[in-house]
């Protein structure tokens, strides 16, 4: 067995556990900064999600690696094929930060979230609306086919029935004309 000194165990930890996640998170997220008053929140983001990201393309490397090697791959530390193939991850991934501006001292211009639509402020409560509309309808349609038997009663509940259909016409005549408009 091949002897393995500190430097070269906290190198190769750190290549399969670190650098490579946090080259992609850097070149998927150039914005984020881990200082101000968001800094802890930052600093759990990016470690988490570095962390998770350098298992994810270790078992991907290696399935890859796995796959392609005619004999089959064995990760030895004086064979360090999966190694190499993780640090191209991450110098691809830091290059790919660079370019976005992921390393400047100023974080890069995010360009702001799209405006709401036309009528987008109040949609659920639209459709919270719609849905209680439907079932009083729904209710009320019950309530005619089980009171057959009693005039007054039917004529009371096909005007209820009516007020509601008409309400919920409305909703939706007004809605849709929000999000033509």
């Amino acid at each position: 067995m091949v002897g393995v000194d500190l430097p070269e165990a906290i190198a190769g930890v750190l290549l399969v556990f670190v650098v490579p996640g946090y080259t992609l998170t850097k070149a998927l997220f150039p914005e984020w900064r881990i200082r101000g008053p968001e800094a802890p929140l930052r600093l759990v983001e990016t470690l988490t999600l570095s962390l998770v990201l350098s298992v994810v393309l270790t078992v991907l490397v290696g399935y890859v690696l796995l796959t392609a090697a005619p004999g089959g791959f064995q990760a030895y530390w004086n064979d360090p094929v999966l190694e190499a193939a993780l640090a191209g991850v991450a110098a691809v991934g830091f290059a790919a930060g660079w370019l976005r501006g992921a390393y400047r001292r100023e974080p890069p211009v995010v360009a702001p979230p799209p405006a709401s639509g036309a009528g987008e402020e109040d949609a659920w409560e639209v459709m919270r609306e719609l849905e209680r509309l439907g079932r009083e309808e729904r209710r009320l349609n019950h309530h005619l086919r089980t009171h057959r038997d009693d005039p007054p009663e039917l004529a009371r509940l096909r005007q209820e029935l009516d007020r509601v259909r008409a309400l919920r016409e409305q909703l939706q005549e007004r809605r849709e004309g929000e999000y033509a408009a």
